[in-house]
């Protein structure tokens, strides 16, 4: 007599009719999707309406999978695949990640304590992941949300002399990677090898030193706006408001530029020409991004799907194990910096 037959998942032959839709907030951006029986697979799911799926991210900035079945951090990996086959890998690092399956990392590692300011992923780059993925694999005890922000809100609200003159000149960072700055560069670029490192470099125009015993700066000079290649719009797109030394606290960052002077910190931004960017310039973007941010609590199995031109993400803090990773798809080569 043959074994009995497992718990059999339910193919999504008719999407519309096995899924309802609404909005994380009061306006249109971030939308829900909420499986309506349960064992509705989400990778096939996904697979049945990709083009769905791509229209409500032009529209939406933002879409949020709740109820269906995904299967862990392997599972969430073909749920990412069956929007865009090709997943990224993570170079150019700016936060300690682990991977956990093929493509899928760990978000970042900060302490639980710590608020992660919102933003574009890997903003700082010559290229960047067009579409971000998301899975509550275990939510917090509290707080640990994902708040998100649309650029739609945002870009307009940022006065028009501050647009222009980082549009004009662009964003400078200055990165110090090494054991006791930053992260060793041997993390960042996913390589020991110097001249993997410096061919990298090279290709993306930054320029780069050698520091030290087993030290690397790297200096590059990138966009400020990006525009969407779908849409046509223009979004704020720069990490200036993360890296600025305006962001350290006041005594840490007295003691670094002592220490280290300004081109010396972990890492720093300035306007493309090289001068500093004023603190409260810094200020006012943060301030923006917190008055435009959205919050939803996590639940366990949710995939998030964001678009990363549309919107911003960071992290709150949070109390108890939390784990949420992350999977990246559609590069873009930003070829005019």
């Amino acid at each position: 007599m043959s074994a009995p037959a497992g718990p059999r998942r339910r193919r999504a032959s008719a999407p519309a009719e096995l899924t309802r839709r609404s909005f994380l907030t009061d306006e249109p951006f971030g939308l829900c999707v909420e499986a309506t029986m349960p064992g509705l697979d989400l990778r096939v799911w996904l697979t049945e309406s990709r083009a769905g799926i791509r229209a409500d991210l032009d529209r939406y900035g933002a879409v949020l999978f709740r109820g269906f079945a995904v299967d862990g951090a392997a599972g969430f990996g073909d749920c990412a695949r069956a929007i865009d086959p090709e997943l990224l890998g993570y170079l150019e690092r700016a936060a300690p990640r682990t991977e956990v399956a093929d493509k899928v990392f760990t978000s970042t590692e900060f302490t639980s304590d710590e608020w992660i300011p919102l933003h574009h992923e890997m903003s700082y780059s010559h290229n960047w992941p067009s579409l971000l993925y998301f899975y509550c694999d275990l939510a917090a005890e509290s707080g640990g949300g994902t708040p998100l922000a649309s650029e739609r809100e945002v870009f307009p609200l940022i006065p028009a002399q501050i647009r222009e003159r980082f549009e004009r000149h662009g964003v400078r960072y200055v990165r110090n990677y090494g054991p006791d700055l930053d992260l060793p560069w041997q993390v960042v670029f996913q390589t020991g090898d110097r001249a993997e490192v410096e061919a990298y470099c090279r290709d993306s125009g930054t320029e780069f030193v050698w520091t030290g015993a087993d030290g690397l700066r790297t200096t590059a000079v990138r966009q400020a706006v990006a525009t969407h290649p779908r849409t046509g719009e223009t979004v704020w797109f720069n990490h200036a408001h993360l890296f600025h030394v305006s962001t350290t606290p006041p005594e840490v960052r007295a003691a670094l530029v002592a220490e280290f002077g300004l081109d010396g910190l972990p890492r720093n931004a300035f306007y493309g020409d090289g001068q500093p960017i004023e603190d409260e310039v810094v200020g006012l973007v943060g301030d923006t991004y917190r008055a435009a941010a959205r919050s939803f609590p996590w639940r366990a199995g949710d995939v998030l799907v964001v678009d990363n031109f549309l919107a911003t993400h960071g992290r709150e803090p949070f109390t108890g194990a939390r784990r949420v990773l992350v999977a990246m798809s559609d590069l873009y080569v930003n070829r005019g910096c």
